[in-house]
């Protein structure tokens, strides 16, 4: 029985870079995360330790540092658009270029209704994402957001589910629905408005969490991801993560009071954790 290299692949992950855009009148502030894949004719390097076609992951560093000077001037997407181009064009060994993007949000601070020039504030957990593919086929460009809080405090029901002689899980018409979403969806074009049509999608899913009177997490997933698809025919597909956030009543009768959905104990372990992808027939 023979023994053979399978697929592989090497890169540089977690480059963070910061940049200020200065604009006349304001300064913007960009804070992202660029990781790296390649994959290729590396053979050699494991057999051989034969590093002659090996771009080094501390070059693939440099050059997302210094290719953002010009060219990450705008969308995620459009950046690593011209990072995996970069990477594909100059290395024929290279089969196939994987560029992740992960940007974290800034905001500039208002004061009397007005935008300060150069300060902001941060904090909200949710990132944006972009991932570009680069092979000799062409280019395929997702996008997507992570860490995104979503609770709504009514419209939430779970009831009629299978019960056994370990479920203890009350029914309820009336619930907190809460979650940590994540989204990605791919693109079947590459010259679109990415940062319009990123807007756009976001907004829907807010949108849809918001207005669904939801009978399962599983239900309104799905409403979230039908209505993407209705309204941007240039997504392919949407797949979602949507982890219960637990909110689960407190027993006030035990001190003689009645708790009308209104105290919770907020738990974070164990949850459920609920994913789907939303496709085109």
């Amino acid at each position: 029985m023979g023994i053979k290299l399978g697929i592989n692949a090497y890169g540089k992950n977690a480059v963070n870079l910061s940049k200020i855009i200065r604009h006349a009148d304001h300064h913007e502030f960009r804070q992202i995360s660029v990781s790296v894949a390649l994959e290729g004719d590396f053979e050699t390097a494991h057999t051989l330790g034969d590093n002659s076609k090996i771009l080094p992951t501390d070059t693939q560093k440099n050059t997302v540092y210094a290719l953002a000077k010009e060219h990450f001037t705008s969308t995620i997407e459009a950046f690593g658009m011209h990072l995996a181009n970069f990477f594909f064009t100059r290395n024929p060994q290279v089969s196939k270029v994987k560029i992740e993007l992960v940007e974290h949000g800034w905001q500039r601070m208002f004061f009397d209704g007005e935008a300060h020039t150069h300060a902001f504030t941060g904090g909200s957990t949710e990132k944006r994402r972009a991932i570009i593919i680069q092979t000799a086929d062409g280019v395929q460009v997702s996008a997507g957001l992570q860490d995104l809080l979503l609770l709504k405090t009514t419209d939430s029901a779970f009831e009629k589910y299978i019960k056994d002689e370990y479920t203890v899980l009350k029914e309820t018409t009336d619930r907190i629905l809460a979650t940590k979403c994540e989204a990605t969806w791919p693109y079947s074009a590459t010259d679109i408005d990415f940062e319009a049509t990123y807007q756009r999608i976001r907004n829907t899913l807010l949108r849809t969490f918001a207005g669904h009177k939801s009978l399962s997490v599983q239900q309104t997933l799905y409403a979230i991801g039908e209505q993407i698809l209705l309204e941007n025919e240039v997504v392919k597909e949407i797949s979602l993560t949507m982890p219960n956030k637990h909110h689960i009543p407190f027993n006030l009768e035990q001190f003689g009071m009645e708790n009308k959905n209104e105290i919770f104990i907020a738990t974070d372990e164990p949850f459920g954790y609920i994913t789907g992808t939303v496709v085109r027939e």
